[in-house]
Parts: C-alpha cells; sequence; structure tokens
C-alpha cells in the first residue's frame, strides 16, 4: 500500500485521518505539524517533523496531502499546498468509501471528500478543496480551486463558487448563482 503524510494536525486532521483509513488506498506514514507543537501522534500516527521539514520528507514520501480545515482564510491551506508541490509531493484526491461521486464529475488534486458527501453530474471541483460531510454539490456546479464546502450545505444546480471561499456549515445557494472569490458565507444562510 502506498505511504502518504498529512501535513496539519488540527480537528481537521482526525477527519481526514478517518476517511484515509475507510478508503484504504493509503497508510498513513506520519503527520507534519507546527515546529512549536507539542503533539507527538494523533490517533497512533507519530508526528514525524514541522513544515520545515517537507524538504526532506519528500525524498522518503510520494505522497501528502494538506490536512488544515479553512475556517476564516484559505491561505494557509493555499502554501501549505504550493509549498508541498513545488518540493514534488504528488497530493491526492482522497474520497470516503460512505460519499457519492457521479463517474462524470471532475475532482482536482488534493481536494477531500468526506462522508456521506453528494457529488453530482457534470460538476467540476477544483485543487486543494474540502466537500466536508453531507455536502451535496448538485449538477452543472463548478467549485473553484482552494475552497471549503461545510457540513450540510447544499450547493444547487449550476452554481459557481469561486476560489478560496469558505461556505459555512447548513448553508443552501440558489440555483444557477456566482459566489464571488474568497467569499465567507456564514453557517445557515441562503445564498441569493
Amino acid at each position: 500500500m502506498k505511504e502518504i503524510i498529512l501535513i496539519g494536525c488540527g480537528g481537521h486532521c482526525r477527519s481526514v485521518i478517518d476517511v484515509i483509513e475507510q478508503e484504504d488506498k493509503f497508510k498513513i506514514a506520519g503527520l507534519v505539524d507546527k515546529s512549536d507543537s507539542k503533539i507527538e501522534s494523533i490517533f497512533g500516527y507519530p508526528i514525524i517533523g514541522n513544515d520545515q521539514d517537507l524538504e526532506h520528507l519528500v525524498c522518503q514520501y510520494k505522497y501528502a496531502l494538506i490536512a488544515v480545515g479553512q475556517v476564516g482564510s484559505p491561505k494557509p491551506r493555499i502554501d501549505l499546498f504550493k509549498m508541498a508541490k513545488e518540493l514534488g509531493f504528488v497530493l491526492p484526491s482522497i474520497f470516503s468509501p460512505r460519499a457519492y461521486i457521479s463517474r462524470n464529475a471532475t475532482i482536482g488534486e488534493g481536494t477531500v471528500i468526506m462522508h456521506d458527501a453528494l457529488v453530482n453530474a457534470n460538476v467540476r471541483i477544483g485543487k486543494n478543496c474540502i466537500i466536508n460531510s453531507r455536502a451535496l454539490i448538485e449538477h452543472d456546479c463548478e467549485i473553484n480551486n482552494n475552497c471549503h464546502i461545510s457540513t450540510n450545505t447544499t450547493i444547487n444546480g449550476g452554481v459557481v463558487i469561486g476560489e478560496g471561499s469558505f461556505i459555512g456549515s447548513g448553508s443552501t445557494t440558489k440555483e444557477n448563482i456566482i459566489v464571488d472569490a474568497n467569499s465567507f458565507i456564514k453557517a445557515g444562510s441562503v445564498v441569493k
């Protein structure tokens, strides 16, 4: 089984670990955290270095995934994704076996689709996105790079979500709208 390292050790990392374990395509070799972290392991997976160690870790591990969540700003995820790519890591997309993803959808590298998410026909999801648990992405939507579609969110048909956007838990969009890049939509919102 291919080994992968996870970059980031917060709450989102714990959820990503669960998805990777259930998907059973990668073996988690270890975790990478900030240099001032006091964490030694999560769920038995050791901390094997910090962000500055990535240039050495790429010699040992081919695959990496950004496991930092995106609340407030997409910048930390974007910066880590760029760094990992520039160093030569391969960033696979990870799909929960409990998610439904249409065979006519396209998903960019480094994107994680969590438990019970639904991605319908002709959806295009960019790189380094989080499609969180129970999110519904309806037909013909476009989710651009570095977006976080939160838990139990409904993105109705034909919607375009601009790059770097955060759509809060329980939100619903009207169909065929454009959400500007770097938007922050509060939980429970109806976006018209």
